[in-house]
C-alpha cells in the first residue's frame, strides 16, 4: 500500500510539474505593448528623436527585447499635455514618461536633485552618486508614494546661464528682468529681483523676440540655436551655475514594472543606461561647434558671468536648500546624500578633471 502510495504521488507530482511548466514559459514568453508620454514636443532632438533620445530608447528596448517589449512613444501634445505625464503614470493610465525630475518639485522638492542642483555634481559625479553612491535607491524612496519607478535615461551635461537682451556686469542688472528659467535657480534669482516665468521650448524664442521675457535659458549651443534664441538676444552667459549636469528622468508606473518578468527589466535598465551615456555624448559633440558657429557668424557674446555675481548666486542657494532641508525629514535624507557624495568626489575631481583642463588652459599653477 505504501509504495502505491508512492507511486501515485510521485506521478501526480509528475503531472503537476508539466501543468506548471506551460504557466512558467508563458509569463516569460508574454508581450508586452507599452505607451511612453513625453514633456517635450515632436521632433526636438535629445528630448524626443536622435541618438540617446526617449524615441531611440523605445527601439533599444524592442529589439533587445525581439519585440517582447514594444513602446509606443508620445511627444508632449500628442496623447497628454506637456506636464502632465507625472500624474499620468501614476495613476496607470500611460506605463512611462520622459520629463525631467524637477518638473515635479511642487509634488515634492527631492524631485530637485535627480535632475540638477545648481552648483551642484557634474555628469560624471552625478551618475557615479545614482549608481554607486545610493541615489537611485534615494530616488526610488522618493517616488515610491506615487507608485513610480524611476531612473535616468539622458543628460545634457553642463547647460548655459542663458541669452539677455542686455549685458549683465553686477549683480543689480538682475532685478526686474523677465526670464525664463526653470527649477531651483527660478527661485534663486527670484530672490534677486528676476520675474520668472515658466515656458515650454516652443515659445522661448517668439516671447524673447516680442520683448515679453527679456532674458531665457534653455539647454546649451546646439539647442539654443535651433530655437533660434540668438535671433532675438546677444548676450549669451556660459556660467552653467544653475544646472552642472542635467538628466532625463524615465518613469514607469510600479504596477506596471512589477509586471515585467526580470529578464526584461534587465533590458529596461540597460537601454536606459546606454542612453545616458549616449545622449550626452551626442551633446558633447554637437555644442562645440554649435557654440563656435553663434560666436563667429552670428554675432553672439558668449562670456562668463562674473565671479561677484556667481559667488552672490551661490550664497542664496545655500541658504534656499537649507530652508527646504529643514521643512521635509525625506529632502533633508537625499540633500545630505548628495552633499557629502559632493564633497568627496569634488576632491577627486581637483586632482583629476581640474588638473587637466588647467594643463590644456597652459596654467601651470
Amino acid at each position: 500500500m505504501k509504495r502505491r502510495s508512492f507511486i501515485k504521488a510521485s506521478l501526480l507530482g509528475a503531472a503537476g510539474g508539466a501543468l506548471a511548466a506551460p504557466a512558467l514559459v508563458s509569463a516569460q514568453t508574454r508581450n508586452f505593448t507599452w505607451k511612453m508620454t513625453n514633456a517635450y514636443g515632436p521632433g526636438s532632438p535629445f528630448y524626443v528623436q536622435g541618438p540617446g533620445s526617449p524615441t531611440d530608447f523605445c527601439n533599444m528596448v524592442k529589439a533587445m527585447s525581439n519585440g517582447r517589449l514594444t513602446i509606443q512613444h508620445f511627444a508632449a501634445g500628442e496623447l497628454i499635455p506637456a506636464l502632465e505625464g507625472f500624474d499620468a503614470v501614476s495613476k496607470g493610465i500611460v506605463e512611462m514618461n520622459a520629463a525631467n525630475a524637477y518638473f515635479w518639485s511642487g509634488k515634492t522638492f527631492a524631485a530637485q536633485y535627480f535632475t540638477a542642483v545648481p552648483f551642484g555634481l557634474n555628469f560624471q559625479g552625478f551618475n557615479a552618486w545614482l549608481y554607486h553612491g545610493g541615489g537611485q535607491q534615494l530616488w526610488e524612496e522618493v517616488y515610491a508614494p506615487f507608485n513610480l519607478m524611476p531612473m535616468i535615461m539622458g543628460n545634457t551635461g553642463v547647460q548655459m546661464t542663458g541669452w539677455f537682451r542686455k549685458p549683465i556686469d553686477k549683480i543689480d542688472d538682475l532685478k526686474g528682468l523677465k526670464m525664463r528659467i526653470p527649477g531651483l535657480a527660478g527661485r534663486v534669482l527670484a530672490q534677486h529681483g528676476v520675474d520668472v516665468r515658466l515656458l515650454p521650448g516652443g515659445e522661448i524664442f517668439p516671447a524673447l523676440e516680442r520683448g515679453v521675457i527679456d532674458a531665457a535659458e534653455f539647454v546649451g549651443p546646439f539647442q539654443d540655436r535651433r530655437l533660434g534664441l540668438h535671433k532675438a538676444a546677444k548676450f549669451y552667459y556660459t556660467t552653467g551655475w544653475h544646472e552642472t549636469s542635467t538628466a532625463t528622468e524615465l518613469i514607469i508606473n510600479k504596477k506596471a514594472w512589477d509586471s515585467l518578468p526580470p529578464d526584461l527589466k534587465e533590458i529596461v535598465k540597460a537601454a536606459a543606461a546606454a542612453c545616458n551615456a549616449i545622449s550626452q555624448a551626442w551633446c558633447e559633440a554637437t555644442n562645440a561647434e554649435a557654440l563656435d558657429d553663434l560666436v563667429k557668424n552670428h554675432g553672439v557674446i558668449a562670456q562668463p558671468l562674473s565671479p561677484e555675481i556667481v559667488g552672490t548666486l551661490r550664497e542664496t542657494n545655500t541658504r534656499l536648500l537649507a530652508e527646504f532641508t529643514a521643512k521635509d525629514p525625506l529632502v533633508k535624507k537625499v540633500h545630505d546624500s548628495f552633499m557629502a557624495f559632493k564633497a568627496n568626489h569634488d576632491k577627486w575631481a581637483g586632482v583629476s578633471e581640474a588638473v587637466y583642463h588647467a594643463q590644456i588652459r597652459g596654467v601651470t599653477s
